[in-house]
C-alpha cells in the first residue's frame, strides 16, 4: 500500500484497512495515521526523497478522506 504512486490512493487504502479493522482502540483516523507514520520513521534516511513527498502527500489526502481541515 505505501508504494503506490497516488497519494490518494495511499490514504483511501489506510482509510479501508483503519476502518475495516477490529482490533483498534481509537478512532479509525487515529489509527491510519500512526501506520503511516510509522513506516516513514522506520525507513529514515533510505527513504528516497520522491517517495518521502508522496507520502507526506498521502497525509493530507488521509485528512481529506477523514473529513479533517488540511494542514
Amino acid at each position: 500500500m505505501f508504494t503506490l504512486d497516488d497519494p490518494r490512493a495511499i490514504a483511501s487504502s489506510l482509510k479501508a484497512f483503519a476502518e475495516l479493522s477490529r482490533r483498534r482502540k481509537a478512532a479509525p483516523f487515529r489509527s491510519a495515521r500512526p501506520m503511516l507514520n510509522c513506516y516513514v520513521n522506520r525507513a529514515g534516511r533510505q527513504l528516497p526523497e520522491q517517495q518521502r513527498a508522496r507520502l507526506e502527500a498521502a497525509r493530507d489526502e488521509l485528512r481529506v478522506l477523514f473529513g479533517r481541515p488540511r494542514k
